[in-house]
């Protein structure tokens, strides 16, 4: 996994009003859901987008297999529990990283969402 740290994005304002830190902190709170919002709302900084991008599709692709998890029987509950387990890891992190002003990119969706908004 490959990260790097962006020092303005904890003290620029996005457009929402918010910093850009907290912002970024925010599109992570309800996983794809509060990603959705912000990636329409914000229209400055590339920071928050990222982070409500990599949102969007990191939870998206898990609520969608965890949904998919919840139609097979027995292995599909012991998966679907390891699957939260490693979600809220998962989003505790990302939640921390961009609180510190890291844009910490995850392997695919991190990419393809540096790739949409122009980082």
């Amino acid at each position: 996994m490959r990260f790097w740290i962006k020092e303005e994005a904890v003290t620029e304002k996005s457009s929402t009003g918010l910093n850009a830190n907290v912002a970024g902190l925010l599109c992570y709170v309800l996983g794809w859901i509060t990603g959705l919002v912000f990636f329409f709302l914000e229209k400055n900084s590339k920071f928050v987008r990222f982070h409500a991008l990599q949102s969007i599709i990191v939870f998206g692709a898990l609520t969608v297999l965890g949904f998919v998890l919840g139609f097979i029987p027995i292995i599909g509950a012991i998966l679907g529990w390891i699957l939260n387990i490693l979600s809220f890891v998962l989003w505790i992190m990302l939640m921390l990283k961009a609180f510190k002003g890291e844009m910490y990119k995850l392997p695919w969706a991190g990419a393809y969402a540096e790739k949409k908004v122009g980082g």
